[in-house]
């Protein structure tokens, strides 16, 4: 019966009353945040608006707020981790859950590649590399007793992960919570690549592709459960890994032809990320 007197109500509001509530609306902007780390922030993709935290006013959040006309708190910065959604980064970077208040509209996060040391592992397999360019030396040294470190790595950052959503709700109850995942890194097939750009032994590719896997499935999981979207960009990107030739690639090799961080995607990278997150904005709504 209710929504019956609301619906009456409604039919007997004067229409100038209706027409005044639509123009209020469509001039609402959208209060957009993006969080997260270098896969958010976008280091030395031109041009960079952040010398601190290295991001770009070319990132995946940026493209995303010029598309939907919102207005942008753009807080994603290098080298964070979960815990520097809730308090500062070492350089003194504030916590990034502290651009978030009751009227933010929608929140995007990438996090969780620092902390699982994705960037620390990719440099140990290059170093071991030369001892053993045509097996898989990484791989023995992570997961050669059994015990696959970079999977339980993936494991205990999934609370963390769930830990931060919450943290999200708690600061902006009506926002839309968006988890990105990270991009195509490593080839599909897992056949890798022979390049003193990418120092890495042959058998440790397809070891490395499924623990980016492992950890984008985790943070599809964290998002299901903690009442957020996932946006996956690792399937918009396969065919253009760090393997590929340059025009091809989006994701840069270890000693970048185009401006970019190692391992990160570049300008093309980015904007393939902010189609995937646009995407999932309007097919949702």
């Amino acid at each position: 019966m209710g929504a019956a007197l609301l619906s009456a109500g409604a039919a007997l509001a004067p229409a100038g009353t209706a027409a005044a509530s639509t123009a209020t609306q469509s001039r609402h902007k959208v209060d957009y945040v993006a969080l997260g780390d270098s896969y958010a922030s976008a280091p030395l993709v031109p041009t960079q608006v952040d010398a601190t935290c290295l991001r770009s006013s070319q990132n995946y959040p940026s493209l995303v707020a010029q598309s939907r006309s919102a207005t942008l708190t753009d807080v994603s910065c290098s080298g964070a981790t979960t815990a520097d959604m809730t308090g500062p980064q070492s350089d003194g970077v504030p916590a990034q859950l502290d651009a978030l208040d009751r009227g933010t509209d929608l929140v995007t996060v990438t996090i969780g590649g620092n902390d699982i040391g994705f960037s620390t592992v990719l440099g140990t397999c290059a170093q071991l590399t030369a001892g053993n360019p045509a097996g898989s030396p990484c791989q023995s040294h992570y997961a050669g007793t059994g015990a696959d470190q970079i999977t339980d790595a993936v494991a205990r950052t999934a609370p963390k992960v769930a830990q931060v959503l919450r943290g999200i709700h708690h600061r902006a109850p009506h926002a839309r919570v968006v988890v990105v995942g990270y991009p195509d890194l490593f080839p599909e097939d897992g056949a890798g690549c022979t390049s003193s750009k990418v120092p890495l032994a042959a058998g440790d590719f397809a070891w490395l592709r499924d623990k980016e896997k492992e950890l984008n499935a985790m943070l599809a999981r964290q998002a299901r459960h903690g009442g957020a979207e996932y946006v996956n960009t690792y399937a918009p990107t396969v065919g253009h890994d760090l393997c590929k030739p340059t025009g091809e690639r989006w994701i840069e090799t270890f000693a970048p032809e185009t401006p970019a961080a190692p391992v990160h995607p570049n300008a093309t990278g980015e904007s393939a990320m902010a189609t995937a997150v646009q995407g999932v904005l309007t097919r949702h709504g």
